[in-house]
């Protein structure tokens, strides 16, 4: 009964106590509201925003990058992992129990007997059962270990949903950026043909004595310059489509083409308040999660201060043969506790217990930095798609303004008012204009992915759902 009882006592000791500070969030300085907020924002960040552009081929691509891409796949594998390592920390807050086998002849030289001879015992031992050994977890190390082991598996959820949420706007982008080339390359062939027809003319021309060999000049000059940036496009375009091969896990390939980059539809500004990042945001979760690991690791530090307390014990048969086991006369048992307690560790634990609380202090100043940090993108991405629509209204005006330069400059050079230099210009100013237009509306659409990719979303739990992507398997209890 007294055995029973100082169980019984033990193990209700177990859960009352649990050493080191209990995790509080930290307060933080939110601001009230955004200083560049949009009247027009929609609350849509928890919507799967790439559709929004309006093209079948990005949705597609964006599909296929969230099932192959490897980063992604490392992601999952890694959450896999925390889920072993989280079982691994739990299991020691209950019994382990494992099964022995044993069986050994002993002889042992005994003293010189009357006659001179040596006497000596000889026997065998025969030893099967299983064996019990439960640490109990009286200070609470064992379960801070356990809330860090979580906090970790959270944490690294966290860094898969942020992998997602850095996969899918790097695919938007890309594909945005190959669009603006096919652009570009067009307007460049476009024009190299314009400056093609244009020195065949002068050739003529001064052929038949009409002009100067300086026009023909002038214009195979420009000419040969616009020709000289198709092969830089077209490399360009390459490596675009290599680089969006690697998120989709595949080898360097073509890539599928959709909408024109003017048929593109600009998504809509998110709305939500600054409190809605701390949410939203799979880094901050992340950086949370990593401060509540530290902080219980603390406890688990402190906790070596304390007595270690198991109970150990061991049930099975006993015999001098291995035929006489599993007889009514052959079992044994036994039970007991052990006491582990620190009386000189030469500084040790002090050591690992100011280690423990810097790095605490570390994770703190990290969860701060990365608040303060998505405030930051946030607001940039605000006013950068503000300040690139604004720029490329202004470039839209500046092309039509060009084009019709061009038109007069030709007119006016037909009938002899303007020379042919004039010609070149307004064809090199048309040019420059449209391409800075491509450039204003590039800008514009990356600055609009940059927003989604700052205010995060329920969307990402959406996307990988919609993957299907494989779900971490639960902690095995046996064996």
């Amino acid at each position: 009964m007294r055995k029973i009882f100082v169980f019984a006592l033990s193990a209700a000791l177990v859960g009352c106590f649990k050493v080191g500070p209990d995790y509080q969030r930290p307060q933080i300085d939110t601001p009230k509201q955004w200083r560049f907020a949009d009247r027009q924002a929609r609350d849509l960040s928890n919507t799967q925003w790439w559709e929004q552009l309006g093209d079948p081929a990005l949705n597609r691509l964006v599909g296929r990058a969230l099932q192959g891409n490897l980063d992604l796949k490392i992601a999952i594998a890694n959450v896999e992992k925390y889920v072993g390592l989280y079982g691994t920390t739990r299991s020691n807050l209950f019994p382990q129990i494992s099964g022995f086998g044993e069986y050994y002849r002993h002889q042992s030289t005994g003293q010189l007997g009357s006659q001179g001879t040596l006497g000596g015992k000889e026997y065998n031992l025969a030893r099967l059962g299983v064996q019990m050994n439960w640490e109990l977890d009286i200070w609470g190390a064992l379960r801070r270990a356990n809330e860090a082991s979580m906090a970790d598996l959270l944490s690294q959820e966290a860094v898969q949903r942020a992998v997602i949420l850095t996969l899918v706007s790097d695919v938007a982008q890309a594909y945005v950026q190959l669009r603006a080339l096919d652009r570009d390359l067009e307007i460049t062939k476009n024009v190299v043909e314009t400056l093609k027809e244009d020195l065949r003319i002068r050739k003529i021309r001064f052929q038949e004595g009409y002009t100067s060999e300086l026009e023909v000049s002038q214009a195979q000059s420009e000419y040969e310059r616009r020709a000289a940036l198709i092969p830089q496009y077209e490399q360009s375009i390459a490596q675009t489509e290599h680089a969006l091969n690697v998120l989709l896990g595949k080898n360097p390939g073509p890539i599928e083409r959709g909408l024109t980059l003017d048929e593109l539809k600009l998504p809509t500004v998110p709305a939500g308040l600054p409190s809605d990042l701390l949410i939203r945001r799979p880094d901050i979760a992340q950086a949370e999660q990593v401060l509540v690991a530290a902080n219980a690791r603390i406890g688990v530090a402190r906790g070596q201060y304390f007595p270690r307390i198991a109970l150990t014990g061991d049930v099975g048969q006993l015999g001098t043969q291995m035929g006489t086991l599993f007889t009514p006369g052959a079992n044994f048992w036994t039970i007991g506790s052990t006491m582990l307690t620190p009386i000189f560790t030469a500084g040790k634990i002090a050591g690992e217990v100011h280690a423990a609380e810097a790095t605490q202090k570390a994770a703190l100043a990290n969860y701060r930095r990365a608040i303060i940090s998505a405030f930051r993108e946030f607001e940039d991405a605000l006013v950068g798609q503000q300040k690139t629509k604004e720029q490329r209204d202004k470039q839209a005006n500046r092309v039509a303004a060009v084009a019709n330069y061009f038109d007069l400059s030709r007119i006016r050079y037909d009938e002899g008012y303007t020379d042919y230099i004039t010609v070149l210009d307004s064809i090199r100013q048309l040019f420059d204009a449209q391409v800075d237009l491509v450039q204003a509306q590039n800008s514009n659409l990356i600055a609009s992915i940059d927003l989604y990719r700052a205010m995060g979303g329920g969307w990402i739990v959406q996307a990988e759902q919609k993957a299907g992507l494989p779900k971490p398997k639960e902690a095995s209890v046996f064996p």
